[in-house]
């Protein structure tokens, strides 16, 4: 039994392996399979992109006669603050254009909330995750983070919007914490191990 994720993303794949290495099993990324393709995110929610994702690479490997033994998992995550009216949500990774560095939307996120008070700040990082299953049962889980966004630009540990989400009770960015407390405590770890525990369950049962 082997893990697909369906992302080509390789910070995203450094904390998945870590977080999931528990489960003993091979966990590749859609591109290391050899898949390549184009999956239109059209969901309304995280968990409805998660699904998409999941199932889309999922079609693609029983198309191919591969999908025996393999798991597909995929996430969708994002960053919702609450000033913004929960933007830029479901569209984090497109917000500003999806080729835009992310060093310019964490700067137009400040920007937009300039001189607005850290209690009026306040955000979250969500992840879902879904899993298909070699019988086709699609498994779904969500989970997130708060915190506030920072004034400034801080830290270089994490990716995305890390540098700009603050945590008051660590008293630095997501991306000043070390690898180990970020996968502890952020939204992504929190699902992956809750989705590690609907797995073994499933393993368990059969």
């Amino acid at each position: 039994m082997k893990i697909i994720f369906a992302t080509g993303n390789q910070d995203k794949m450094r904390e998945i392996r870590e977080i999931l290495g528990g489960l003993n099993m091979e966990i590749i990324s859609m591109k290391e399979a050899g898949i390549n393709m184009e999956i239109e995110e059209n969901g309304a929610t995280f968990t409805e992109n998660a699904r998409i994702k999941a199932t889309a690479v999922a079609q693609e490997l029983q198309d191919g006669n591969r999908q025996a033994d393999v798991i597909v998992l995929a996430d969708d995550s994002g960053l919702e603050v609450d000033y913004l009216n929960k933007e830029p949500g479901i569209y984090s990774a497109r917000y500003l254009g999806k080729d835009t560095s992310y060093a310019v939307k964490n700067a137009k996120i400040i920007e937009r909330l300039h001189g607005v008070p850290d209690e009026e700040r306040t955000a979250r990082f969500v992840c879902a995750i879904a899993a298909v299953l070699p019988d086709g049962t699609i498994l779904s889980t969500s989970r997130s983070m708060e915190g506030i966004i920072a004034h400034e630009i801080l830290g270089e540990n994490g990716f995305g919007y890390d540098p700009i989400f603050f945590l008051p009770e660590y008293g630095k960015t997501s991306a000043e914490l070390t690898e180990q407390e970020k996968n502890e405590i952020s939204h992504r770890g929190k699902a992956l191990r809750a989705m590690e525990q609907m797995l073994r369950e499933r393993i368990e049962e059969k």
